[in-house]
């Protein structure tokens, strides 16, 4: 793979990018750019792109658009779906044949539209929306508009024609938010407004305030909504068959994109206070899970309290006190906080603080109070998931490395993957005491570790 850099709105940028190209995937959408007029901008470039590709010869351009009524003016559109069908036509109308592909919502970690669905739905029990919740939406699955997009690369012949595409089933905007918590075994209830005013500015702020997805992609979505997004006509299977075993509906694509992220495990490094699951150097990761180059406000909300300290001590020197923690050898800090907790964990049903199965070693599988052993790799790396009740996910990992210059650095991670309403209020809330415990662990762990090695010498 080549990478080339250029700026579509700079014509002379563009005769490189399309250097011995057959296909071009034409991705390029301008509407969370801040200070811009994202309708202008994108004609511009489109227009740009088309004469480049004419210039180079391209055999084949293909573009990803919005699914929108046919039957309306394009004057009548909102401003999202108004650009998107520009683009479309100066594509169409240019020397270069293009396929149009008219997709609605795309079902997978790193679209803007589901991650309104996710956030939505987690963070909120209850939602009243406009009239434009009741209204029509075919989504289709990341996996399956990837289907299209690959063997649009390997046509019969070009093709210059737009298509809609789509799952094959229609769904209330509603439905995907009650199917979403139903998946993630959430009560919702969902209601809309009977009343049919102009709220898309303020269901896009609305949305933008209960979720981590910017206003300036919240408004021109939300503007979108107030328009059914069905397909009309069946035209693409002239072109392209539908993937091996068929489209999968809605529910299926929702099951597939949460599966995905949880089965990713608990990463090494984290960079922000709610990001995505996943390393950059893993292979093999479905397309539909979140990706290292998502958007930072794509996927899974996660919090997570990072303590980092250097020492003159290595990991080997480390790693006794951290194999140790739990059970009569406690944690390090707040010993009273640590009994409380266990306590409360044990009246609504929990394990609460149930000991070890070793006072020295661990292994995989081991309960340690209420945290189960999920990975421990001498003298590196340990990493805890909680068993004690809570709505959501909890994880606590330990990691010593040995610096080059000698000495190591030693980072202890809480992470937190809320569920529901519920779960984000239990960080909120036990929040102020982990600015009390956990720097009082790695404070206590680094001087039992220099403890123990000064009384061996």
């Amino acid at each position: 793979m080549e990478m080339v850099e250029a700026d579509l709105t700079e014509p002379a940028d563009l005769d490189a990018l399309f250097k011995d190209v057959d296909v071009a995937f034409y991705l390029v959408h301008s509407m969370g750019g801040k200070d811009i007029d994202f309708e202008e901008q994108e004609r511009r470039t489109a227009e740009n792109v088309a004469a480049a590709a004419d210039r180079a010869g391209v055999k084949q351009m293909v573009y990803l658009s919005g699914l929108h009524p046919r039957d309306r003016a394009l004057q009548d559109l909102s401003k999202h779906m108004r650009s998107r069908e520009r683009v479309a036509q100066i594509l169409l109308n240019s020397d270069t044949p293009s396929l149009i592909l008219r997709a609605a919502t795309l079902i997978g970690s790193g679209s803007a539209s589901f991650e309104m669905i996710r956030h939505l739905t987690e963070r909120l029990p209850i939602m009243t929306a406009p009239q434009w919740i009741t209204n029509q939406i075919e989504p289709l699955a990341i996996r399956d508009t990837l289907h299209y997009l690959v063997c649009a690369a390997d046509l019969d012949k070009p093709v210059n024609q737009a298509c809609d595409i789509g799952c094959g089933e229609t769904y209330e905007f509603a439905d995907l938010l009650r199917i979403y918590a139903d998946v993630r075994g959430l009560k919702r209830r969902v209601h809309s407004i009977p009343l049919n005013l102009p709220m898309d500015r303020l269901s896009g702020f609305w949305i933008s305030l209960v979720t981590p997805v910017p206003f300036q992609l919240t408004f021109p979505l939300a503007q979108s909504m107030a328009e059914d997004a069905v397909t009309e006509e069946d035209s693409i299977k002239d072109i392209i068959p539908d993937p091996p075993g068929g489209l999968i509906d809605y529910r299926r694509a929702v099951e597939l994109a949460l599966a995905a992220e949880s089965d990713r495990g608990v990463p090494t490094s984290w960079d922000r206070s709610w990001t995505r699951f996943g390393d950059t150097e893993e292979e093999g990761v479905p397309a539909w899970a979140s990706h290292p180059t998502d958007p930072e406000w794509a996927g899974k909300t996660l919090y997570q309290d990072v303590r980092t300290e250097t020492t003159d001590l290595t990991a080997a020197q480390v790693w006794p006190i951290i194999e140790g923690l739990g059970g009569p050898n406690g944690w390090y800090s707040a010993p009273l906080l640590w009994r409380l907790r266990g306590i409360a964990d044990r009246l609504i049903g929990g394990p609460g603080l149930g000991g070890r199965r070793d006072p020295r070693t661990l292994k995989a599988g081991d309960r340690l109070d209420w945290w189960r052993v999920t990975e421990v790799s001498p003298p590196n790396r340990l990493v805890l998931t909680a068993e004690m009740k809570v709505d959501g996910n909890a994880w606590l990992v330990f990691e010593v490395e040995d610096n080059e210059g000698g000495g190591s650095t030693y980072t202890q991670r809480a992470l937190f993957e809320p569920k529901g309403l519920q779960g984000y209020l239990y960080w909120w809330v036990v929040s102020p005491f982990h600015s009390v415990i956990f720097p009082f662990m790695r404070r206590n762990i680094l001087k039992a570790a220099r403890d123990g090695v000064d009384s061996v010498i």
